[in-house]
């Protein structure tokens, strides 16, 4: 069976060390592939917020 597992940070650290605790208990061989994105959305004249989003698919 194929899965998803989902990413969602405002920082690209926070989305990293999710990820890795993510992949720290998945066998490599399970996964198939992992998407990345960036987002900017800029709020007013002095503010951009950022989103950090991942997808892994992976085997169950």
């Amino acid at each position: 069976m194929i899965q998803v597992k989902l990413f969602d940070e405002e920082h690209e650290a926070d989305l990293e060390i999710e990820m890795n605790s993510f992949l720290e208990q998945l066998d490599e061989h399970k996964i198939v592939d992992i998407k990345y994105n960036i987002a900017a959305i800029k709020e007013d004249e002095e503010e951009q917020i950022y989103c950090f989003t991942a997808m892994v698919i992976y085997r169950a």
